[in-house]
């Protein structure tokens, strides 16, 4: 009887216990069924696109267009200078047109640092089309300035953001990173995106020990990397030189040993405008060794005023002295700073060279140094200034014979270094003409990414990425707008080409008066030649061509031909295969035709 008390007892309390998990059960799936949402499939990331309006396979004019669910967002806007072939154009520029199709969705423009290339074409897109503009504190004041001289400055929408923050553009939000550059408040832009982080390195490099500032913020790269980055768009500038680009204070050594060669020269340095780390470099040796600064060149001048009205550029007291007072001090008193790095043919240190500056005349006793390596491209006409200094008897100190330079832009360690901590999904090379762009992509290949996650780019090149998958869309309308003058865009490569071939050949200009009713010649044809030959020992091939030209005429009205274009082009042909025959050469011919 115990053992079946104990056994109901037992039993109950099994039964008790299987009754209390039979409720708890109860509940559990009550509390499921009344608690738990359905499950739904994860939403699938949108797609970013990319649009290269600039930048890739050439050096300068940096410009790309980022869209995101219906925004857009441009970086940067540069311009660039003209080659040999690009006859009285003064500036390069993108081309606008993809911009203006979609200007509805455009909601601002970041700007990565204020060099040429990359801010030189703003006021051009300004012009056009008033967009908010983001970028540090050195950034817009130098663009500042510049709109200005486009009178334009007070119409624009200029933001000042300081490294580190963020701001919102639309379904973006851009975080501007500190980086090492050869101009202040450099920085990479982070854009947050639905599709993911784009992050854009501009121009940069690592600098453990830069003259001003502190180094490059790679916890920002790091931290970034680490909760995932879609694509990189990395600078290619150095891609093809090994190593590291040396630090800023190998400089301020080199600048010191020269100022005590030139004890009892005047010194005149040649540097960007825009590299206000040198200018300071060369202000603070000009302070130890008791000499006065001038500038020349306006963009220098300008480019100095408003880093020193920023406090980028500490300057001593009366140390600045005007270019015209150069003849009161003596020529170990001075120090002058000029624009004509690169050569350019308007340049201060140009002028100088060819005699052409009105307040500075250049010769013996003047030790000249050109702090910059040429751009490619720059070389021939660094070259020849460099030829007509020397010339004049100058000692010139220029690219690699002393460490007076140091790039702006990370060699192939520095740029592994960052590929590493950004660890992007999608690597695309940026700035740089083709052989840098391919090297660039073949160091992204060495650190593990595929190839086919790797886009080498060209202008109007235009891309789609998502987690998925990247994919090269059709182009977009892109390429070069000619500056000449007050022009922009009336110079294209119909007008570069007459240009050329007047350069090369010459000119040959036949007037002639016709009848107008029978369209026979009643005067000329007049020959005016410019450029072909030298007209006092050309006279009788100048007959030939008078009489050539006056068949033609009097052929075509003969056939009664009265159509000008027909006749003129005639002219055109038949001149020129004659002159081609007796000279082989091959000058403009230009009719002008009259009716009397």
């Amino acid at each position: 009887m115990a053992d079946n008390k104990d056994n109901k007892r037992f039993t109950g309390k099994r039964n008790s216990h299987s009754n209390s998990a039979k409720n708890y059960s109860g509940s559990k799936n009550r509390s499921k069924s009344y608690y738990k949402k359905p499950s739904k499939p994860e939403k699938t990331k949108p797609s970013i696109k990319i649009a290269f309006l600039g930048g890739l396979n050439e050096i300068g004019k940096n410009i790309t267009m980022f869209e995101c669910e219906g925004d857009i967002v441009l970086l940067d806007c540069g311009m660039a200078f003209p080659d040999g072939d690009m006859l009285g154009v003064d500036l390069v520029i993108p081309d606008f047109t993809y911009i203006e199709q979609n200007i509805d969705r455009v909601k601002g423009m970041v700007v990565t640092h204020g060099h040429e290339d990359h801010i030189g074409g703003i006021p051009f897109l300004l012009s056009k089309m008033n967009i908010p503009i983001y970028g540090t504190p050195l950034t817009i004041g130098l663009l500042s300035n510049k709109l200005k001289e486009h009178s334009l400055f007070n119409s624009a929408k200029l933001n000042v953001v300081n490294v580190g923050k963020k701001v919102k553009l639309g379904c973006f939000e851009a975080e501007f990173i500190h980086v090492n550059h050869s101009i202040p408040d450099s920085c990479a832009i982070a854009l947050h995106t639905p599709a993911g982080v784009v992050v854009h390195s501009g121009d940069f490099k690592i600098d453990c020990t830069p003259f001003v500032g502190d180094m490059i913020d790679l916890h920002s790269f790091a931290r970034l990397g680490h909760h995932g980055v879609l694509a990189f768009l990395c600078e290619s500038t150095n891609a093809e030189r090994p190593g590291y680009t040396a630090t800023e204070q190998t400089v301020t050594a080199s600048l010191d040993s020269l100022f005590r060669q030139a004890r009892n020269s005047r010194i005149i340095i040649a540097t960007f405008a825009s590299n206000v780390n040198r200018v300071q470099q060369i202000i603070d040796c000009a302070e130890k060794y008791d000499r006065k600064v001038a500038f020349s060149g306006r963009s220098m001048v300008n480019y100095m005023k408003v880093a020193e009205e920023l406090g980028y550029l500490k300057v001593p007291e009366n140390m600045i002295i005007d270019i015209d007072m150069l003849s009161h001090y003596t020529p170990e008193q001075i120090v002058l700073i000029t624009t004509g790095s690169q050569g350019e043919p308007m340049s201060a240190l140009s002028r100088m060279a060819y005699s052409d500056h009105r307040k500075v005349v250049v010769g013996e006793g003047d030790f000249i140094i050109i702090s910059a390596n040429p751009i490619p491209g720059n070389e021939k006409t660094v070259g020849n200034v460099v030829d007509e200094l020397l010339k004049r008897g100058c000692k010139v100190i220029y690219e690699g014979m002393y460490d007076v330079h140091v790039s702006g832009h990370a060699c192939q360690e520095e740029l592994k270094i960052v590929q590493k901590l950004v660890n992007p999904k999608y690597f695309i090379p940026v700035h740089g003409e083709q052989k840098h762009l391919r090297k660039n992509a073949e160091l992204a290949q060495s650190l593990g990414i595929d190839k086919k996650n790797i886009f080498i780019g060209d202008i109007g090149s235009h891309i789609e990425i998502n987690e998925k998958y990247m994919k090269e869309l059709a182009p977009v309308p892109a390429g070069k707008v000619f500056v000449d003058g007050l022009g922009v865009g009336d110079v294209g490569s119909i007008v570069l080409r007459d240009r050329k071939h007047l350069a090369q050949d010459g000119l040959i200009i036949i007037v002639a008066s016709l009848d107008v009713y029978d369209g026979h010649v009643i005067s000329g044809p007049d020959i005016v030649s410019r450029g072909f030959v030298y007209v006092r020992e050309s006279e009788e091939l100048l007959d030939e061509i008078r009489e050539h030209a006056l068949n033609i005429l009097e052929d075509c009205a003969d056939r009664n031909i009265k159509e000008w274009g027909t006749i003129k082009n005639r002219i055109k042909d038949d001149v020129s295969k004659m002159i081609g025959q007796k000279t082989r050469r091959f000058p403009m011919i230009l009719p002008i035709l009259q009716e009397v």
